[in-house]
């Protein structure tokens, strides 16, 4: 097994109820966690063995990019469902920061995990 992890993708997006967040682009920052086997890879060194990491990483920045939820929780488990979409995915953890979203704070985080 191997654990892919992709580390502070900055996405910018509507996220949010309120009227600003609305009508405004926020980056939010998202952090994956992604168990795969890869033990074909690890005897033929081939690329069709991989499970290939720029592929999603490029479907996650058009989905979430295009995206238009008012939660970060929903927001959070489409980017997960499309993660486990793959087969060969066996666990993914989605954690997605809102940065500037509560005063006083940094960001706020949603975390969701699913596993096969």
């Amino acid at each position: 097994m191997a654990v892919i992890r992709i580390k502070n993708l900055l996405i910018p997006t509507i996220i949010g109820f309120n009227p600003e967040e609305r009508n405004n682009l926020q980056d939010v920052k998202i952090n994956l966690e992604i168990e795969v086997d890869i033990s074909g890879a690890l005897v033929t060194d081939h690329q069709d063995e991989i499970y290939n990491y720029k592929t999603i990483t490029k479907s996650i920045v058009s989905f979430v990019s295009a995206s238009n939820y008012n939660l970060l929780e929903k927001l959070t488990n489409e980017v997960l469902q499309l993660i486990m979409a793959d087969k060969r995915v066996l666990r993914a953890k989605v954690e997605i920061d809102k940065p500037g979203a509560l005063r006083f704070s940094e960001s706020v985080s949603v975390e969701l995990e699913a596993k096969r």
